[in-house]
This record gives C-alpha cells, structure tokens and sequence, in this order.
C-alpha cells in the first residue's frame, strides 16, 4: 500500500458506533488505526479482519485518554505508524448517570477526560498531521449536550464542552481542517451502569418522532459523508436522532 492512501483515526473504534465507523471509512479505502482502552479482543479482531480484506490496512493503539502522557503518544503513535493522518474521529466516551449529591472529583476528571479533555489535546497534537493533508476532525457529541438528560448532569457538561470544542477548533484550524461533529439520539441502548429499563427505552421511542433507534450504520454513513463530501460544510453539530431533538 503507497503513502497515498489516507489514514484515519477512531478512538474507542474496537465495538459499536468506533467499529462501525472503522469498517465504512475502510470501505471507502482508509487505512484504519483502531484506538482501544479496555475492549483489546475486540479491537483485535476487528483489526485482523480488515486485515484480511485489505494487507497492512488496520493497526491497533492502545491508551487510557485519561493520562495525558497516553494521549501524547497516542498521537505520536498515529503520526507515525504510516507517516500521515487525514482524519480523527473523537468516538471515546465515558456515559453513565451522576446524580447530584452524588457526584465525586473522580466522576468529573473520568467523563471530561474522554468527552473533552482527550478530544481537545488530541486534536491539538495531530492538527499539524491534518493540516498537511486538509484532513478533517469528526467529534462525536450528544443531543444532551443541548438538552440536558436527568440524572447525567455531569455527562452532559462534558458533551456540551465537546460541542463547544468543535465550533471552536471549526474557527482556529480553518482553512485547512474542517471539523464538525455527530450526535447520536437513540442509536444503541446503554451498557453496564447506564442501562436503562423496558420501561424507559419505552418512554424514549415514544419521544422519537420516526417511532425507531437509530442503527451504528446511520452514524457511520454520516461520518463518511462529512469526510468524504462536505467539503463546504465546518464548525457544525449533525444529529442523527430520528427527530427527537424537535421535541
């Protein structure tokens, strides 16, 4: 494979909405660096796939975006497996409820360090990497960013500094990077301390104007498209939640 071909990184790519990302962007023909922190098996065999699609197409990088040290040689790691980058995709993404009288310093340096503080140093340390190619910087955000959800105060501070993130970068990196962001409604029901109950996920079909979840292919078609065909479009916030952000 020539130097020609482009790289993109996903953080948090090995499962869900990081995969889905992962195989349409290959798809396209990217080679394909696979961030993971926790889910190695996944990422690997995710890897080893594309890999046999395509010969030296798919990488694994392992950190913990909470240590800033990881994330310093996460990025320089990314510069250097191929010797370019043309997109990052900042999917990493801490998500679990904080009640208030509850919440801990630990709550708040864990969520703001996947939803902002990673995001915010990642893209700062690769924007030189994406300038040379007129990459692009695809932030995954969240319609509670806007719209607070009850009981994730503390979540969703960190979502809505991540979209203030994105218009901002959108401004310091122009002309030569743009940077947009998605956010995801219903699209996969929460795993482990975020899961939700029949009842709720009720209550949130009813909320959704199109009466259905979302599926990791509607953002992955979304991501490739502000990739791949936005080439006018900067410093913008895509939901893809089936309606439910008009409510």
């Amino acid at each position: 494979m020539n130097t020609e071909t482009p790289v993109a990184l996903i953080t948090g790519a090995g499962r869900r909405i990081g995969a889905a990302m992962a195989k349409a962007l290959h798809a396209e023909g990217y080679r394909i660096l696979v961030h993971y922190r926790q889910s190695a098996n996944d990422a690997e065999t995710l890897v080893a796939a594309l890999n046999s699609e395509r010969p030296d197409s798919a990488h694994t990088l392992c950190a913990d975006l909470a240590d800033m040290t990881a994330v310093k040689t996460l990025a320089q790691q990314a510069q250097d497996h191929w010797g370019r980058l043309d997109v990052l995709i900042n999917n990493a993404s801490s998500f679990y409820p904080t009640l208030v009288g509850d919440i801990t310093e630990e709550h708040w340096q864990d969520l703001f360090a996947s939803n902002a503080q990673a995001p915010l140093f990642l893209s700062q340390a690769l924007a030189p990497a994406l300038k040379q190619q007129h990459g692009c910087i695809i932030n995954i955000a969240d319609i509670h960013a806007r719209r607070p959800l009850k009981g994730y105060t503390t979540y969703c501070m960190a979502k809505a500094a991540n979209t203030m993130l994105t218009q901002s970068l959108a401004r310091e990196l122009a002309p030569e990077v743009r940077v947009n962001s998605i956010a995801p409604g219903a699209i996969l029901w929460p795993e482990n301390d975020a899961e939700v109950d029949d009842s709720t996920k009720q209550q949130m079909l009813d909320e959704i104007p199109l009466q259905r979840t979302g599926t990791e292919a509607d953002i992955a078609r979304t991501a490739v498209f502000l990739i791949q065909q936005a080439d006018y479009i900067t410093g913008q916030i895509i939901a893809v939640d089936g309606g439910r952000s008009l409510k």
